[in-house]
Order: structure tokens, then C-alpha cells, then sequence
């Protein structure tokens, strides 16, 4: 009898222990967040601006050249070998340096869309950090990445919205104005 009490005891302490320790897991999609976020669209909008920019310099350069090229072409009867061939080199000057715009024009894209949206993103992490250290989560899977299955798991996207200041009036109003 007294084996029998200790035994149930030993379960029940070691029932007591793991319920105790249990994990509590998280989940959320990152990106759906993300478009919701306020600073999203003036990020999205300084971005398309800073294109446009690039792309007007681009189409004047793009235009130099075929105006040095129709020139070219229409006078090339006239010219004689020398001239030609400094058109020809002028051109194909112009043409590289257009090259070497575009190329640099895209990292530099790349760069501002980096500087632009990398606050947006430690945000969102800042805020999901501190949602998972407020409610004891031992993790928060993000689902936008990889996430095939979730068993006992909290979708936590309300909370890290709360977190973030986010209203769901908000979000309507975002996506009602974007339909207008």
C-alpha cells in the first residue's frame, strides 16, 4: 500500500512538474503584418518616388543617345573617317555610361528599399519579441517563412498588432482607401 501512495505521489510530482514546464508556441504571418503596418505605404511611396527619379535621368540619357545616333546616321555620308569614328566612339561612350547607370541604378533601388523597409521590419520583430516575452511563448514561428503544421499553437498576430498600435478601423480604412 505504502508503494502504491509513493508511485501515485512520484506521478503526480512529475505530472505537476512537466504541466509546470510546458512550452507554449506562437505563430504568426510577418508579411500580413507587414502590409497593415502605417509606415508601410509612406515607405512604399518614398520608394516609387526615388524610382521615377532614377528612371526620368535614365530616359534622358536614353534620349541623348538616340539624338546623337539619328545625327550620326544622317550625317555619317558627309563625315569623313576620323569624325566617324569619333561618333562612333562618343556613342558607344554614351551608350556604356548608360549601362553602367542602369546597373547602378538598381543597386542603389535596392539599397533605399533596404533603408526604407529594414525599420518596418525590426519593428514588427521588436514587437513580437516583446508580445512573446509579455505572454511566455518559448517561440513565434513566422508563417510567411515556413510553417507546415501547428498543433497547440497561439496565432499571436492580434496581439503583436495591439503591441504595434494597429486598430482593425484602421486597417479597413487603409484597404478601403486603396480600393478608391
Amino acid at each position: 500500500m505504502k508503494k502504491i501512495v509513493s508511485t501515485v505521489f512520484t506521478f503526480v510530482l512529475i505530472a505537476l512538474f512537466c504541466s509546470a514546464f510546458a512550452q507554449k508556441f506562437g505563430h504568426i504571418d510577418a508579411n500580413k503584418l507587414f502590409t497593415v503596418m502605417p509606415e508601410k505605404d509612406k515607405a512604399t511611396n518614398e520608394l516609387t518616388e526615388y524610382s521615377k527619379q532614377l528612371e526620368g535621368e535614365l530616359m534622358k540619357m536614353q534620349d541623348e543617345l538616340k539624338k546623337k545616333y539619328d545625327e550620326y546616321t544622317a550625317g555619317a555620308d558627309k563625315m569623313s573617317d576620323l569624325i566617324k569614328q569619333t561618333k562612333e566612339k562618343e556613342l558607344q561612350d554614351l551608350n556604356q555610361r548608360i549601362q553602367n547607370y542602369q546597373q547602378q541604378a538598381q543597386q542603389d533601388l535596392a539599397k533605399k528599399e533596404q533603408d526604407l523597409m529594414q525599420p518596418i521590419y525590426e519593428k514588427i520583430r521588436k514587437a513580437i519579441k516583446d508580445v512573446g516575452e509579455e505572454k511566455k511563448f518559448m517561440y513565434i514561428f513566422d508563417t510567411s517563412i515556413l510553417l507546415h503544421y501547428s498543433n497547440e499553437s497561439t496565432d499571436v498576430f492580434d496581439l503583436v498588432k495591439t503591441k504595434l498600435g494597429i486598430k482593425d478601423e484602421d486597417i479597413k480604412k487603409n484597404t478601403k482607401d486603396k480600393k478608391n
